[in-house]
């Protein structure tokens, strides 16, 4: 007597078992929201600051020409996400201004911070004839 099974060699199976394939797209599910929160987008931005609200769609600027400066609620400066005091900024903007006369020093400062630390990066920069900024902004409420 013979099986069912064997009666035709050519049986195709018509199911497919899809337990794997689930299995692999939960685990990368998991995988990209373990990893999501480090691929936040900071747009090269070292610090975390709550920008004032404001300001409209900006215009198109070469990215070699901007230096970013940030000033942080408790008045600590970096220049280009590298920390250095106000002295320290000055020289490198100073230089980088002589041989780059497009320089654009973009400020990006929080709302709760210090005027006068605001203040005297505008200072040092029309000190020494650095006359082009750019400001970030929050985009505004409609």
């Amino acid at each position: 007597m013979r099986r069912f099974s064997q009666r035709n060699s050519l049986v195709t199976l018509s199911d497919i078992n899809i337990t794997p394939l689930l299995d692999l797209a939960f685990v990368l599910l998991i995988i990209f929201i373990i990893i999501s929160p480090s691929i936040k987008s900071k747009e090269n931005h070292s610090m975390d600051l709550t920008l004032p609200k404001g300001g409209g769609p900006s215009q198109k600027i070469d990215p070699k020409d901007v230096n970013l400066v940030e000033i942080s609620p408790q008045g600590q400066y970096s220049l280009n996400r590298q920390p250095m005091d106000l002295a320290g900024i000055e020289r490198t903007l100073v230089a980088t201004y002589a041989g780059n006369p497009n320089l654009i020093v973009k400020i990006r400062a929080d709302q709760d911070g210090r005027n006068r630390d605001l203040y005297a990066i505008i200072d040092l920069c029309l000190r020494n004839g650095i006359t082009q900024f750019s400001w970030d902004t929050a985009p505004a409420r409609r």
